[in-house]
């Protein structure tokens, strides 16, 4: 062959393009995305129902729970002996029946641990296994150390007793429990919860002696209502020993249907002017509580609280402080606002989904679920004394073996010693069964004392009466009955402990209005000219005597309450809505009125207005015409204010406060220098627009601008009035004030020389 000549392979066809199936292909199976998906899905479904979110009936234990459980009973760990750390618990989980994260499954521990978690804990902890107020600050799992608690050796006491169903592990290798046999309804006694598919479940836990005493009253008469099972159940039991507000007549309706929740509230007490929670709501923390409230009062939302602070400890491990603002404040409103406003008080959701007997979860009413909590007992019961009679049956018939050793002690050691094959000769001698014959070969030489041929016999009596009574109880549905009767009691007694969250009859909470939680204490508004506002505390605040920036200066003024509502009057006159209590004090400059508000352009602010909602104030312009508003009319929430005074280009003069409607006197004052003093009770009361004239003032001088209201005032019978004139000031006394009293939209009397160009008049009451 030459170097450029190229050698040609026919390459062999595969099977397929033959039209011939290879193994491979013959055993693919076609099947559509959406069967596939569904049944995926549908596996993947019941698996979280089964094995993961849902507890049984029979144990009311989740299988990781189930699993933790058996496997620290495999290590040992009983509540007698010593701690093991609790890294070696969770990995003899893991390895051997629940092949999951670590993490999940050490949770799954603490949670059984914690006796705010768990009504009676399955495992006793040794370490820092989290608190109330931050269940999840448990420590790493090399660092803590556990052990089953005394209750957990109840689900476990009758395990071996063949009570119980086996299955193998995940991998095939080891067997485990598809259920403990649990002596107590532990799904009710510590409860549950869980997310699956489709469905979850929400079961409260319960005080152990009153759901035994139920199960006793459901077990002498089957026949009993749900009504009458609540007699004995009153209602769940938490944990903590907060107060549980639900209705004894919801509580019933949820037990007849398994759906509903339960209002639980934390109780608290007055001491030394402070309050004091000492008990939260299951599962709730006291940080939690706390932010809720801190957050509240960053927002000034409750400005009626001071200071909340944490004052809990190994002898108090719940004790909140809440510091009331003033002794004037009311505490049971204010807890009631906190109840409505906070996880003080706490609705817990119940949904009894559990996986009954035939291993489908369904929702139980409580006689349901106790009738077949019930049922798997005494099935269980049952067992046990089958497994009982079977090991008295087999002991005693061992026993009959050994006694013909002593009956026949010489021929037996004869055929022993020289018989090749002893046991088919015993056998054949003496009829014996093969497990008679094993034990008399296995039995040894001290055992032929007479003595043990006494104890022999004396076993076998006890044995005999053991076995008649257990033949008894089985034969007998009754006696059966009064075992599981019995012995109810007899764990009720030994685990048993007084209800902790007890039932009480409350109002429903309500949260304060905005203006119940603000305190009334008394203030001064100040309004400068240029606009700035601010609240001085108390009313004898001298306002004139407040420092101002340079180009600023006091414009007007008013007293009243924090909690009262707050109103400003701009130049175009209208009225805008502030908060009394959020103003900047005084002891600073203030801050712009219009910061958060939309007014007209060029628009400036002339007044303050502080009261009631029927407290009355005199609107007037500097035209000379006002009238009398009610407070309540003039209040607005609207940002862009409300229209009240129509000036049509005149000014707006600042507000005066209306004391007494009939008896007040109205002091209106010129520019030109002339002084109109007359009854308030002349002027009418409107809501809005020009108003009535008050005093006279010549249209055509004020157009030109000679002649303008320069100021008007509300004042009482004996009090004086304060003139101002530039830097002078004249001081009209009670008997003074006499001369100017005229009529409503008179001219007015004119002013001594020096004060014919008068800025402004004040008040001072005697």
């Amino acid at each position: 062959m030459t170097p450029n000549t190229r050698r040609t392979t026919t390459r062999k066809k595969p099977r397929s393009a033959l039209g011939v199936k290879s193994p491979i292909q013959r055993k693919l199976e076609t099947v559509s995305v959406a069967d596939f998906s569904e049944r995926s899905y549908l596996n993947y479904s019941m698996y979280v129902v089964l094995d993961r979110a849902l507890p049984h009936l029979t144990d009311g234990l989740k299988p990781v729970q189930r699993r933790i459980v058996y496997a620290m009973s495999e290590l040992g760990l009983a509540a007698t002996t010593k701690y093991k750390k609790s890294a070696r618990t969770v990995g003899d989980v893991l390895g051997k029946f629940h092949p999951h994260g670590d993490s999940a499954c050490y949770e799954a521990m603490v949670l059984m641990a914690q006796w705010f978690s768990f009504r009676y804990p399955l495992v006793d902890g040794q370490g820092n296994w989290g608190s109330q107020d931050d269940p999840r600050s448990f420590a790493a799992m090399r660092y803590t150390e556990a052990r089953l608690s005394r209750f957990a050796e109840m689900l476990l006491s009758e395990l071996g007793q063949g009570t119980v169903e086996w299955g193998l592990n995940f991998d095939g290798t080891l067997h485990e429990p598809k259920f403990l046999p649990a002596r107590l309804p532990n799904v009710l006694l510590n409860g549950s919860s869980g997310i699956a598919v489709g469905m979850a479940t929400d079961i409260l836990p319960h005080n152990l002696r009153e759901v035994v005493t139920a199960c006793i009253r459901l077990l002498d008469n089957s026949r009993s209502s749900i009504e009458q099972l609540c007699e004995h159940i009153h209602g769940p039991d938490f944990p903590t020993a907060a107060e549980i507000i639900t209705p004894s007549d919801e509580i019933r309706q949820i037990y007849r249907t398994g759906y509903g929740s339960i209002r639980q509230r934390a109780v608290w007490e007055e001491e030394a002017g402070n309050i004091v929670v000492s008990a939260l709501p299951y599962q709730v923390s006291g940080e939690r509580v706390i932010e809720q409230v801190a957050a509240q009062m960053t927002a000034k939302k409750l400005p009626i609280v001071d200071d909340i602070r944490d004052e809990s400890d190994h002898e108090n491990p719940t004790r909140l402080v809440i510091e009331p603002r003033s002794n004037r404040v009311d505490r049971g409103a204010l807890m009631d606002h906190l109840f409505a406003t906070t996880a003080l008080e706490q609705s817990h959701r119940v949904n009894m989904n559990i996986i009954g007997l035939d291993g489908r979860p369904r929702v139980f009413d409580l006689k349901s679920l106790l009738k077949e909590w019930l049922n798997f007992r005494l099935t269980t019961v049952k067992r046990r004394l089958e497994f009982r009679l079977e090991r008295v049956l087999k002991r005693l018939h061992v026993l009959d073996g050994l006694l013909i050793v002593y009956l026949n002690i010489d021929a037996v050691i004869r055929i022993i010693r020289e018989e090749e094959k002893p046991k088919q000769a015993l056998m054949k001698r003496f009829k014996l069964s093969d497990t008679q014959a094993e034990s008399i070969l296995e039995l040894k030489l001290r055992h032929l004392a007479r003595l043990e041929e006494m104890k022999i016999n004396g076993e076998q009596h006890e044995l005999t009466r053991e076995k008649t009574e257990l033949q008894k109880i089985l034969k007998s549905r009754d006696r059966l009955k009064k075992v599981v009767r019995e012995e109810l009691l007899a764990d009720a007694e030994d685990f048993g402990d007084e209800r902790r969250s007890p039932l009480v009859k409350r109002e429903a909470a309500q949260a304060l209005s905005e203006t119940a939680l603000i305190p009334a204490e008394p203030i001064t508004v100040v309004l400068s000219r240029k606009g700035w506002i601010r609240a001085a505390k108390g009313t004898e605040v001298n306002p004139r005597e407040l420092s101002y920036r340079a180009d600023d200066g006091y414009l007007h003024s008013g007293t009243g309450r924090t909690n009262q509502p707050l109103l400003c009057i701009d130049s175009t006159g209208r009225v805008y809505g502030l908060r009394s209590h959020e103003l900047p004090s005084a002891r600073g400059m203030g801050e712009p009125v219009g910061k958060q508000l939309k007014t007209p352009a060029g628009a400036s602010f002339c007044g303050v207005m502080i009261g009631d909602n029927d407290s009355r104030y005199l609107l007037a312009s500097d035209a000379g015409y006002g009238f009398v508003a009610t407070f309540e009319e003039l209040l607005t929430r609207n940002k862009s204010g409300k229209a009240v005074l129509s000036a049509r280009g005149a000014g707006v003069l600042s507000p005066q406060r209306v004391f007494d409607y009939e008896d007040d006197w109205v002091c209106a004052i010129t520019d030109s220098g002339r002084l109109l003093i007359f009854p308030l009770a002349e002027l009418p009361l409107l809501s809005r627009g020009k108003g009535v004239k008050l005093v006279n003032i010549p249209a055509s001088r004020y157009k030109s601008g000679e002649e303008k209201l320069a100021g008007i005032a509300v004042f009482r019978e004996g009090d004086s009035l304060q003139l101002y004139a530039g830097k002078q000031h004249m001081r009209l006394k009670p008997s003074d004030v006499e001369n100017f009293i005229g009529a409503r939209a008179q001219r007015g009397r004119a002013l001594p020389r020096g004060y014919k160009r008068p800025t402004a008049i004040e008040v001072i009451h005697e």
